[in-house]
């Protein structure tokens, strides 16, 4: 019954790191509208440099921390910190037009950094423990928890805008965190590699297959968040679509993400992890050549291409992070964070530099699109060698 309730209170706090995540994306129509905060394509994507940098210090740093506090404590210290960005962002709200305002911003982003590089790879390590003999769909599933909730945010930032309090999700997740964290606070959530072993993998040499995994996550980095941070602005601006629209690309992204992970866990006999691996950065490259040449008023071609575009993205980083920890054995314990840190180290490259990119050099977000095509086909590349490494 105990590991029950640890596993409920793991697989619930997917669904939670899911929605703050993608909180402030969902609200990009608020932080760039002259109405709220106003903010320029340069300054909005800044936003997301703390967030980056932090969730890439954090994970890196968590082995030497769950050596020290245990995995447990490393887990909810991500969720005090989610909750501290939550409550940062609802702050944010009652200082507009201030410089106080952007500045709470920055400390919200970087606080969730924190919470997300300390968390996730909490989560993958608990999922691959918890069911050992099912690690690849285990992962898959809690990261389609994780989609659930990226998926949900779009939708309750539609619902919050229409009631004229858009800093109602912020709010709610802030809610739900706290509730998870007085939930969790008796549990044990032990696992094998606590202690001795975390000790001896955080000083492991990483080998050179580390690598390669590294860098398949830093591609997957920056297709996915070209697609999660910078589709409904590419939406309004290319295809002329509505606020409502634009939110409904966002959401249908993260809708297709979490499917694709539950349908490739569902039909792993007849599609081995292997071949989906190969073959989905295809679907992504597809998907962005697609998005990079619709015409102008065509915002519902745009929903399908961005739906493809979220089923190309969906198995490849908790693939990534179930392959890795498998594969990997001599440095298992600290597969998962390593991995989080390059996924966020390429979050940060899509989440700042297209900014400066559509902003100051003048570059219009379809040919970004466009260009991005060429990253989903070094994931293939890579997708290819970590596939065949791991048969040898």
């Amino acid at each position: 019954m105990a590991q029950r309730r640890e596993i409920a209170a793991v697989y619930t706090a997917a669904v939670a790191q899911g929605v703050a995540l993608v909180t402030f994306p969902a609200a990009s129509a608020i932080f760039m509208s002259p109405r709220y905060f106003g903010l320029s394509s340069t300054a909005y994507g800044a936003m997301f440099l703390p967030q980056a940098v932090m969730a890439v210090a954090a994970p890196l740093m968590g082995a030497g921390l769950g050596r020290r506090l245990g995995i447990k404590r490393v887990y909810l210290l991500g969720l005090v910190a989610d909750l501290t960005a939550m409550g940062l962002l609802v702050a944010s709200q009652f200082t507009r037009g201030t410089e106080l305002a952007y500045g709470l911003l920055l400390l919200a982003t970087g606080s969730l950094g924190i919470g997300f590089g300390l968390t996730v790879p909490a989560l993958n390590t608990y999922a691959n423990a918890f069911f050992p003999l099912k690690a690849d769909s285990a992962v898959l599933i809690l990261n389609a928890l994780l989609g659930v909730g990226t998926t949900l945010a779009p939708v309750f930032v539609t619902l919050f805008v229409g009631l004229g309090i858009w800093w109602g999700l912020p709010l709610l997740v802030a809610a739900l965190l706290l509730a998870l964290l007085v939930f969790s606070l008796p549990l044990a959530l032990r696992i094998a590699t606590d202690g001795e072993q975390l000790a001896s993998t955080n000083r492991a040499v990483r080998p050179p297959r580390f690598w390669l995994y590294a860098g398949f996550a830093f591609l997957y980095g920056i297709v996915e968040t070209m697609n999660g941070n910078w589709v409904t602005l590419y939406m309004r601006e290319s295809l002329g679509a509505t606020v409502a629209v634009a939110s409904l690309a966002l959401t249908v992204f993260w809708a297709t993400v979490t499917g694709g992970r539950l349908l490739f866990a569902a039909v792993e006999r007849w599609w081995p992890e292997a071949r989906v691996y190969r073959i989905l950065p295809f679907v992504a490259a597809t998907a962005l050549v697609v998005i990079a040449s619709l015409p102008a008023g065509a915002p519902s071609l745009g929903v399908l291409a961005v739906g493809l575009a979220g089923l190309g993205c969906s198995a490849l980083l908790p693939l990534t992070v179930s392959f890795g920890q498998r594969e990997l054995t001599a440095i298992a314990s600290s597969v998962a964070g390593g991995l989080i840190a390059f996924y966020q180290m390429g979050y940060g490259v899509a989440a700042f530099g297209v900014g400066p990119l559509h902003e100051r050099a003048g570059l219009k977000l379809h040919v970004i699109f466009g260009a991005t095509t060429v990253v989903a086909l070094g994931m293939a590349a890579l997708a290819s060698r970590v596939v065949r490494r791991r048969r040898n």
